[in-house]
């Protein structure tokens, strides 16, 4: 079984492999977006790796292996090393299977923490070293936390940077339609005491604020997760929201329950919500935004990561029928700007010179800006070029995370899948449905005190 899937992730490693010759996307020197001084001076530095091969395996296929191969064409032409990317549909279990089998990739690269951490721990992954750690530290915005999330335990137990973030996803957004707020003459708040104020006016002026759904079939309750981790990082230290993730803070702790609770605020009020609280757990997330372009409006407002503009009505044009702004902090907390999101991360799995050569190649602004100017590329890098977003909404979203003073990772991602794909899920559809906190928080923490 082993050597069918390892001969299959091979041969499709040989068919998606670019030709080194890959006409690049944008011309080097042409377009003063980019920082072409990066390039020039990484392919000056790495002339002696002509001739290489470098293996790489990922999540990303279909449109989005194009995007990736489009970045990698400037690595195979700055170096002349022969990049083979593959991937697979199961990448989460080839990976390990790879690992196991002594024939990984020289680098990979994941969306999962909790996977890496694994792969860390078992000696599969190489240390990316102190200059590395220093570099993420200074040059990304909210540098501590982007070495916290690379950061794991070796074979020997040691905690050292094993991988080095790059591509991210942004959560912590609200979305709006611009001539619904203007009609009513609401500007953007600027705190979450200006976001509940304006939900309450809301009220008062007849409308419903938001629209909130938890559907999503076997995954029905995993939009309310985000709601809640929000808020762990808006009423609770960045330290506080990692002891929970790890289970060192419990669900029953009143600091998870609070949490709990602020996402209560806004969905179980059924002044507060389209169709009422009692349509919260029952509505596809995938329809729940569509309220907002209902005339008159069924709702203002709508809490979801940067994917949702895939589910609004065909021909939503973004910055014009749809907007959003930053899920604000508290005014009256000393808790800066935090940020929850995702994103995948490289780790060399082979040490050769192209794979190191490969993590200086992501330190470079020509490595982010290449994909910018695409799509579906955020970045957290000070060094870009932030006119170099391929659209506006890209453009404002990677401002939010250049603004950010504290960046997470989706927590229920960090959990054990039982909990933050389970456990945490149906916890959230029996709050929705008017289960108090305290009792859900403590269910919650039954089932991880369960797992052995």
């Amino acid at each position: 079984m082993k050597k069918t899937l390892l001969l299959g992730v091979a041969a499709l490693a040989l068919a998606v492999a670019a030709p080194a010759s890959a006409e690049l996307m944008f011309k080097p020197g042409e377009d003063a977006r980019f920082n072409w001084k990066s390039f020039e001076d990484f392919k000056a530095a790495n002339a002696a790796l002509k001739g290489q091969t470098l293996t790489m395996f990922g999540p990303w296929r279909g449109e989005d292996e194009k995007l990736v191969q489009s970045i990698l064409d400037y690595f195979r032409d700055a170096t002349g090393v022969d990049v083979k990317y593959s991937s697979s549909e199961n990448y989460e279990q080839q990976i390990v299977i790879d690992a196991q089998a002594g024939s990984p990739p020289d680098v990979a690269i994941l969306p999962q923490p909790g996977l890496i951490a694994d792969l860390a721990s078992k000696g599969f992954l190489t240390a990316l070293g102190d200059d590395t750690q220093k570099w993420l530290g200074e040059n990304y915005a909210a540098g501590a936390s982007w070495v916290s999330l690379g950061s794991y335990k070796g074979k020997d137990g040691a905690a050292a940077l094993y991988a080095f973030p790059y591509k991210i996803d942004l959560k912590s957004l609200v979305w709006y339609s611009p001539e619904n707020f203007k009609d009513a003459g609401y500007a953007i708040p600027q705190t979450m005491e200006e976001l509940k104020a304006l939900t309450e006016k809301i009220v008062a002026d007849g409308g419903k604020p938001w629209c909130i759904g938890l559907g999503s079939g076997g995954a029905t309750g995993w939009p309310a997760t985000d709601w809640v981790e929000d808020f762990m990082l808006r009423t609770q230290s960045p330290d506080i929201y990692d002891k929970w993730v790890t289970n060192e803070v419990k669900f029953s702790d009143p600091a998870v329950v609070g949490a709990i609770e602020e996402f209560g605020w806004f969905a179980r009020n059924d002044k507060f919500v389209d169709g009422g609280a009692a349509a919260v757990g029952t509505t596809d997330f995938r329809d729940s935004p569509k309220g907002l372009f209902a005339s008159p409006p069924k709702c203002y407002m709508h809490r979801q990561a940067s994917f949702i503009p895939s589910f609004f009505p065909e021909g939503t044009k973004l910055g014009e029928d749809a907007d959003f702004f930053y899920l604000p902090a508290y005014a009256g907390k000393d808790l800066g700007k935090p940020v929850l999101g995702a994103g995948t991360l490289a780790m060399i799995m082979k040490d050769t010179p192209a794979s190191r050569a490969f993590i200086e190649f992501l330190k470079t602004p020509i490595a982010h800006e290449v994909w910018m100017a695409q799509s579906g590329f955020l970045t957290p890098l000070k060094t870009v070029n932030v006119e170099a977003y391929g659209n506006p909404a890209l453009k404002k979203q990677g401002e939010i995370l250049l603004g950010a003073t504290t960046f997470r990772f989706d927590g229920s991602d960090l959990m054990p899948g039982k909990i933050g794909a389970g456990a945490f899920w149906t916890g959230m559809v029996d709050y929705a449905g008017g289960k108090a906190a305290a009792d859900v928080g403590a269910d919650i923490q039954k089932a991880w005190d369960a797992i052995k």
